[in-house]
């Protein structure tokens, strides 16, 4: 479910002499001692979210550099500063503009650099395939809307590029919107369609709409799959969610 695992973004301006570190992954040793050559003196970690393949080394990691953690859940922070809608970070001349993207999760932040017109997104939008809505916690409504947010950036050529929190580096980011939001769109659909041929009633109402809808999808994927469903469900008022 990671891709090719998880990207860990060092950041920082040329000549600069310390960096950002967005995401720095699980507790892998050999990951993390790359990451620590790569950033050398470091000013912060930030997170996009607090999933463990995100942020479960970012505690270690911050106190093994000297630096705090800042992220939109108290829970992961550590230090005094927080991170939320509109924050930008700023160091050595990099400047780091924080947009709330929740319904992956509902501590999901992006990071805007502006310099670069890219886009870090966490699991907001992946470099390959589409991102689970992961319920309860992820709501379907506010992902569209994050989707749509993003969107209105590339549009305005703020954002030329997504850089993401796994999978390849994405260079036409309005492409990849569009093809979100339409994907979304059709699939929620898809699950309309299926409504209306399954008994409403059924204990497992959202594991048979998997088994309708994502028909083409490997079975190993269809517990991710049903998070997903739940929050369609959710989303259109349905039971079953």
């Amino acid at each position: 479910m990671t891709l090719d695992g998880t990207n860990t973004w060092v950041l920082r301006e040329p000549g600069a002499r310390r960096s950002v570190v967005v995401d720095p992954g699980p507790e892998h040793a050999g990951h993390l001692d790359a990451v620590a050559d790569a950033a050398g003196e470091v000013a912060v970690v930030l997170l996009t979210h607090g999933h463990a393949d995100h942020s479960e080394a970012a505690r270690s990691f911050a106190e093994r550099m000297g630096c705090g953690v800042r992220a939109l859940d108290p829970a992961h922070r550590l230090g005094a500063e927080g991170l939320g809608d509109g924050d930008v970070v700023e160091v050595d001349g990099l400047e780091v503009r924080v947009v709330a993207t929740p319904g992956h999760t509902s501590d999901s932040l992006s990071f805007v650099l502006p310099a670069e017109r890219a886009v870090l997104t966490g699991d907001t939008v992946l470099g390959r395939g589409t991102t689970v809505v992961a319920h309860p916690d992820g709501r379907l409504g506010a992902y569209l809307g994050s989707l749509e947010r993003l969107h209105a950036l590339a549009e305005a050529q703020e954002v030329a590029a997504v850089w993401p929190g796994h999978g390849p580096v994405l260079t036409d980011a309005l492409g990849t919107l569009d093809h979100y939001l339409a994907h979304r769109r059709q699939r929620l659909e898809q699950v309309r369609e299926a409504l209306r041929t399954l008994d409403p009633a059924r204990e497992d109402l959202a594991r048979a709409v998997v088994e309708a809808v994502y028909a083409d999808v490997d079975p190993v994927l269809w517990g991710a799959a049903e998070l997903s469903v739940r929050a369609q469900l959710a989303y259109l008022g349905r039971p079953g969610s």
